[in-house]
C-alpha cells in the first residue's frame, strides 16, 4: 500500500534534502546522548526488560492493594494508566526490534506481555506491519494506523467517542471499512493484494483478546448506565442471577486492567491523532508528517502517554532510538526542530481536521 507522488521532480527532491538535513542534526543529538550515557546502549535489552517487569509489577501491586481495600479504584486506574503508558513505549520499541533482536524467545515474550497488559490494543505482531507502513505513508489515505484512531476526521462528538475506544470507532465507521478500500483500489492507490492484506489485518487485529476485553468493558458500562437510568426513574432492573454472579470478577478486571487502558488509550490517541498531519502533506516527506505538541495544558494527557506529543516527531526522523534516548535529548532535539521550521503546538489542526493548511474552499470564503 503506497501513496503516489512524483519523486523525480525538483520540489520533492528539495523536500527530501531538508528531511536528510534534519535527520543528520537529530542524529547528532542522539549520538551526543549515547556518548554521555554509553551504558544505555550497552544494556539496552536489560533496560527494556527492567521497565517491562517493573511496569507489570506496578500494575499487579495496584490491583492487590485495591482487592485488599487499601487503595480506591480511581487511584488504581490512574496509577496503572501510567504503567501502561510505559508498556506502550516498550511495545513501540519492540515493533522496531529494539530489544532482544537476536533472542527471539525473550523478544516475543515481551511482545506477549505488553499485549496482555494492554488488551484493548491491536495485536502487536499485526501492528508491526501496520506501524512500519505508517512510517512510509504517514498522512495519506492508506495510513491505517492513524486513520484508525480518527486522524483526518472532523472534530465532533463522534470523533471524541472514537478516540478512546477502538471498537466503538469500528462500529461508528463500519460502512467505511467496506467502501473505502474498494474506492482506493479503483483509484490505483492500492492493489488486490493490498485489499487482501487489509482484510487479514481487520480479522486479526483484535481477535480474540481485544474482542473479549471490549465486550467486558462495553457490558460493564451499559450495565451501570442502565442501573443509573433506572435509579433516576425511581425503579430498578431485575437482572438475572447468573448475570449478577459475574459482577465481582468483571468489576475487578475493569478496575485493574481495562479502565487504566481506556484512560491511556484516550490520552495517547487524542495526542497522536492531532499531532500527525493528514491530507495535504507531501507523501514520503517526514517534516510534513508531524508537529510537536508540548503545551503545559496538555500535561494531564501526556502523563498517560509518556509525553508522546513532545517526542514522537523526533522518532519519525530517527527511528533507531529507544524512547528513553529521545527523552534524554528532548530539549536539544526541539531546538533542531524549531531551527528547521517544524511546527510547535499548531492547535489549528483541530479546526482543520489535521490538515496542514486551511482548505481551499474555506480560504477563499
Amino acid at each position: 500500500m503506497t501513496a503516489t507522488t512524483d519523486k523525480n521532480n525538483e520540489r520533492f527532491q528539495a523536500l527530501r534534502a531538508k528531511d536528510r538535513e534534519i535527520q543528520r542534526d537529530l542524529m547528532a543529538v542522539s549520538d551526543q546522548v549515547r556518548a554521555r550515557h554509553p551504558w544505555l546502549m550497552k544494556h539496552q535489552d536489560g533496560i527494556g526488560m527492567a521497565i517491562f517487569l517493573v511496569s507489570l509489577a506496578g500494575m499487579a501491586l495496584n490491583g492487590w492493594l485495591w482487592l485488599e481495600g487499601l487503595m480506591p479504584a480511581w487511584v488504581v486506574i490512574v496509577l496503572s494508566a501510567f504503567w501502561t503508558s510505559l508498556l506502550h513505549e516498550l511495545e513501540h520499541d519492540l515493533i522496531h526490534y529494539m530489544y532482544f533482536r537476536k533472542q527471539p524467545f525473550w523478544h516475543h515474550l515481551m511482545m506477549a506481555g505488553v499485549y496482555l497488559a494492554r488488551p484493548l490494543t491491536q495485536n502487536p505482531w499485526v501492528r508491526r506491519h501496520v506501524h512500519l507502513h505508517h512510517h512510509k505513508v504517514s498522512g495519506t489515505e492508506t495510513d491505517l494506523e492513524e486513520r484508525g484512531i480518527t486522524n483526518g476526521e472532523k472534530w465532533d462528538w463522534k470523533r471524541f467517542l472514537m478516540v478512546g475506544d477502538n471498537m466503538l470507532a469500528f462500529y461508528l465507521r463500519a460502512g467505511k471499512y467496506f467502501v473505502v478500500p474498494k474506492k482506493l483500489m479503483k483509484q490505483g492507490k492500492i492493489n488486490r493484494n493490498d485489499l487482501k492484506n487489509l482484510r487479514i489485518i481487520g480479522a486479526l487485529s483484535f481477535n480474540p483478546i481485544g474482542y473479549i476485553a471490549y465486550t467486558l468493558w462495553h457490558g460493564f458500562v451499559l450495565f451501570h448506565l442502565a442501573n443509573g437510568v433506572a435509579w433516576m426513574l425511581g425503579t430498578h432492573i431485575a437482572w438475572p442471577e447468573w448475570l449478577l454472579a459475574q459482577e465481582a470478577w468483571v468489576t475487578a478486571t475493569v478496575v485493574i486492567l481495562i479502565a487504566p487502558n481506556v484512560l491511556r488509550t484516550f490520552c495517547l490517541h487524542f495526542i497522536s491523532s492531532n499531532m500527525h498531519y493528514y491530507g495535504d502533506n507531501t507523501p514520503g516527506i517526514i517534516h510534513e508528517q508531524c508537529q510537536v505538541m508540548d503545551k503545559w495544558y496538555l500535561l494531564p494527557l501526556h502523563l498517560f502517554c509518556f509525553k508522546f506529543g513532545s517526542t514522537h516527531a523526533i522518532h519519525h526522523f530517527v527511528v533507531r532510538d529507544p524512547f528513553y534516548i529521545r527523552h534524554l535529548g528532548e530539549k536539544e532535539s526541539h531546538e533542531v526542530l524549531r531551527r528547521h521550521g517544524i511546527r510547535f503546538n499548531d492547535m489549528g489542526t483541530f479546526r482543520r481536521a489535521n490538515r496542514m493548511n486551511e482548505r481551499a474552499e474555506k480560504a477563499a470564503a
